[in-house]
């Protein structure tokens, strides 16, 4: 039983040694969490377990303390994908409510499994997600000084493998902030948040960028076809790279080969493969 997380980037010139030791405590306390919670979980329950965790910890740019557009909303974006069953679910631009990601788990037994917008918030609610702002005072201190970047920049999510050799990843975010109303990130799509029973992939990043190389389905393929993760990873980054492209991202495969990766320095992210290990 594995476990990898991660909470997106940040930049060193960005952020200061207090903030960053925030996110290795928060990380390291998550990942031992939902670890020791997949002893007793599917990896399909755990991811949304673990993505939950993430959503609720207003250090990360998930739920909770998310970006704001340039309209002054926050909309929220979430995905999750079973490796077993190979379905797959999500919600996109949902607003006013506090986890996405489970929103997105109650939709993967309907036959129309990626909702957005008011479609997706009426689902919500007529399943008891009651009303919740995710507007933090350093939110709207940022979207008043209209600044574009902050240390929270980025996305959460997980993948899991579990006791029965099942994966399942999950991915959420709450956008890059100040973005166009409505803009679709890649969270909420197979290029961002993929897994089958070869392998669970889940990206942060620049959203156009992952989606433009459909990045998560692309690493899943090629582990599929037989390439090891890191191979797989690799070669994929490498693609990346002809457009510059600014992502990272997290993975398992079914040979309980636990990798992690970014473009551009760095992506955080904590793992349980056994023991505990966390970015630094």
């Amino acid at each position: 039983m594995k476990i990898i997380i991660h909470g997106g980037f940040f930049s060193e010139s960005g952020t200061n040694q207090e903030t960053k030791k925030a996110k290795q405590d928060a990380l390291s306390a998550i990942v031992s969490q939902s670890h020791a919670y997949l002893q007793i979980h599917t990896a399909l329950e755990t991811v949304i377990y673990a993505v939950s965790l993430l959503e609720d910890n207003e250090l990360f740019n998930a739920g909770l303390g998310s970006q704001i557009q340039s309209d002054g909303k926050i909309r929220l974006s979430a995905s999750l994908m079973d490796g077993k069953s190979q379905k797959f679910s999500g919600v996109i631009n949902i607003e006013n409510v506090r986890n996405p990601i489970q929103v997105a788990g109650q939709l993967l037994s309907y036959d129309d499994k990626v909702l957005s917008g008011e479609g997706a918030l009426k689902f919500a609610r007529d399943r008891n997600f009651n009303f919740f702002d995710p507007i933090i005072p350093q939110r709207q201190q940022e979207y008043e000084q209209k600044l574009a970047q902050s240390s929270r920049i980025g996305t959460v999510g997980c993948v899991a493998l579990d006791a029965d050799g099942n994966l399942a990843a999950a991915t959420s975010t709450g956008g890059k902030g100040f973005e166009i109303p409505c803009r679709v990130s890649d969270s909420a799509t197979v290029a961002g948040n993929f897994a089958n029973e070869h392998a669970g992939i889940s990206c942060t990043g620049v959203g156009e960028d992952i989606v433009s190389t459909a990045l998560a389905a692309k690493i899943v393929t090629r582990v599929t076809d037989g390439f090891t993760l890191k191979d797989a990873s690799d070669k994929s980054f490498a693609e990346l790279k002809t457009f510059d492209g600014f992502a990272g991202v997290i993975g398992i495969s079914s040979k309980g080969e636990v990798y992690h990766t970014d473009s551009h320095p760095y992506m955080v992210w904590a793992s349980f493969d056994g023991s505990l290990q966390v970015f630094n």
